[in-house]
């Protein structure tokens, strides 16, 4: 399980566009090295976008 992936593979898994996923990381911070992302970075990432976006309650 490969924890390096290009913009087309982690866009087929977590079901985003290719260029989504260019955007989440230029605007988050995600690195992009060599042309591929960090899985677990990517991740975190978008865990804490959704939480950013619930409604306190």
């Amino acid at each position: 399980m490969a924890n390096h992936l290009t913009p087309e593979e982690l866009s087929k898994e977590f079901g985003l566009d290719r260029q989504e996923v260019i955007r989440v990381c230029v605007e988050e911070g995600v690195p992009i090295y060599q042309g591929k992302i960090d899985k677990y970075l990517f991740l975190m990432t978008q865990q804490h976008l959704a939480q950013q976006q619930q409604p306190a309650a």
